[in-house]
């Protein structure tokens, strides 16, 4: 016959607040709206808590529940992209919305049940928090990483990035990338529980093995923010010494609803040029970057090309331009095959293309249509950009000294491209993007946190040149040297570092997000209630 001792079980009211609690502290945690990141350390804990003590079928609904309130608040700004500049209706981006929180949430719904499956105290009163303590991080970063890479990946805001205005804080990410910041993280909070919990007066505190395990998640606390801030204090020397390259970056702010209008293109090439034109007065500036599809043509066959080709010619400047892009094959049976790319274009001074990065990772539902044979009324979101292959090359755009790595839109939120890149010789990271699709939201205080990691795993500068902002510079570091405010036209100019180190994220790192799923999986598959 086997014992099972009973343990205290938190009411569903008390569960639906634990819930609440959760979703509320990391809203407000959060870039966008308040990104008050001191409440990242605790954010977790009710959590954390209400899986430690409730059943797993009952852990999972609270995550879940977690998850969808907390998805609801920070990716409202969906239902701007698909209403206002997608042209649905309001029944169905308010929905498409809320079908997308449930999809993220049901990531914390899944973290919340197996947690509760591997470590909680469900059928046992006295069963180690340690447990629970090194388990939670395991998991969160396990699903986190599955999230990054199901049905193309959608990584957006993972726990670590919420740190992104602390660079001291996030070195570590050059050891295993954000994914390791996210582990602090949650192993943080989790230590908060563990120490809640030892304050029982019933606690059995006899057990030297879970003192050890404690002791270690201690260690592993104080060894990751140890080596931020060591090696925060290390960078303004190696920067220091590094080559410098004068950089500027213009953010056109261009409205979206007339830019792919014939009759507004000439006008957004006068708007470019006219303020990259005062930027370069000195004739300093090494670099010039407009934003993804600065030009909204083919550069390859349009008339407005020959005053782009003029103005890089009198300015005797290097330029870096968001472009659509084509070519031309011949397909099986020799019919003609057309293929259309997110491109990124690279101008010598001689105003000659010397190099072509085509985007490799999609937008879905915004750059091309999965499935659109069956999902005919999603058609509107792609008609004014047109339906685009990906690019394949990872190889930099070369600029005299300058190597460019280049990502386009939200490929700065797959850590893994920008890593490709640095591994193929990139000495600076150049994000392209048009952030005008989320109107006046906190998506582009979002997106610029998570580019802000790029820079920091591979040590290297990254230059931001957005069409509405958020434009600027962030050095290897993370510092973000300067930045535009969005829905402004300017022009930033910067010296940006050009480091050549290579960190252990660029070399192994990024599998620390892997094997946290591969241990995650081992950890349920052979729990065990001894």
């Amino acid at each position: 016959m086997k014992l099972v001792l009973r343990t205290y079980q938190p009411s569903r009211l008390f569960s639906l607040s634990l819930a609440l609690a959760t979703a509320l502290l990391l809203s407000l945690a959060m870039p966008g709206l308040v990104g008050w990141w001191p409440l990242l350390f605790v954010a977790l804990v009710p959590l954390l808590h209400g899986a430690l003590y409730l059943p797993p079928l009952r852990s999972g609904c609270m995550g879940l529940f977690a998850g969808l309130l907390y998805h609801l608040i920070l990716l409202y700004w969906i239902v701007i992209v698909l209403g206002r500049y997608g042209g649905l209706p309001p029944w169905i981006s308010v929905p498409a919305l809320a079908l997308l929180a449930l999809y993220m949430g049901a990531y914390t719904g899944l973290f919340c049940l197996l947690l509760s499956l591997v470590a909680g105290r469900y059928w046992h009163r006295e069963r180690w928090v340690a447990t629970l303590v090194w388990t939670a991080p395991v998991l969160w970063v396990g699903l986190d990483y599955l999230r990054s890479v199901l049905l193309t990946g959608l990584p957006w805001m993972d726990l670590g990035y919420g740190l992104y205005s602390r660079p001291m804080l996030i070195q570590a990410a050059d050891l295993g990338g954000h994914h390791l910041v996210s582990f602090w993280l949650v192993l943080a909070n989790a230590m908060v529980v563990a120490i809640i919990d030892r304050q029982r007066r019933d606690v059995r505190w006899n057990q030297r093995r879970e003192r050890m395990l404690l002791l270690a998640a201690g260690c592993l606390l104080v060894f990751v923010f140890g080596y931020s801030m060591l090696r925060y204090r290390t960078m303004p020397a190696l920067m220091r010494h590094a080559l410098q390259a004068r950089v500027t970056v213009v953010q056109g702010n261009i409205d979206q609803s007339v830019k792919w209008t014939p009759a507004a293109r000439s006008r957004t090439v006068e708007t470019y040029t006219r303020l990259s034109a005062n930027a370069l007065r000195q004739r300093t500036t090494e670099l010039l970057v407009w934003p993804e599809t600065a030009l909204p043509f083919y550069l390859q066959r349009d008339p407005l090309a020959e005053r782009i080709a003029s103005f890089v010619r009198n300015q005797n400047v290097w330029l870096l331009t968001g472009a659509p892009s084509f070519d031309v094959s011949e397909g099986p049976g020799g019919a003609r095959r057309v293929r259309y790319f997110n491109a990124a274009l690279l101008i010598d001074p001689s105003a000659r293309v010397a190099g072509q990065y085509a985007k490799q990772h999609l937008v879905p539902f915004g750059e091309y249509v999965p499935l659109r044979r069956w999902l005919p009324f999603l058609e509107p979101l792609v008609v004014s950009v047109g339906d685009f292959s990906a690019g394949d090359s990872s190889a930099p755009l070369v600029a005299g000294r300058m190597k460019l790595g280049v990502l386009i839109c939200f490929e700065a939120i797959f850590p893994d491209i920008a890593r490709l890149e640095v591994r193929q010789g990139a000495n600076l990271l150049a994000n392209l993007t048009n952030d005008a699709w989320y109107g006046r939201s906190s998506a582009p205080y979002q997106s610029m946190a998570m580019a802000v990691f790029r820079a920091v795993e591979n040590k290297r500068s990254l230059i931001r040149a957005a069409n509405t902002g958020i434009s600027g510079f962030v050095d290897p570091a993370g510092n973000i040297i300067s930045a535009t405010p969005i829905f402004r036209p300017m022009a930033l100019t910067a010296d940006v570092p050009m480091l050549d180190v290579e960190t252990v994220f660029t070399r192994a790192g990024y599998r620390f997000g892997a094997a946290c799923l591969a241990l995650a999986a081992a950890l349920v598959l052979f729990r065990r209630r001894g």
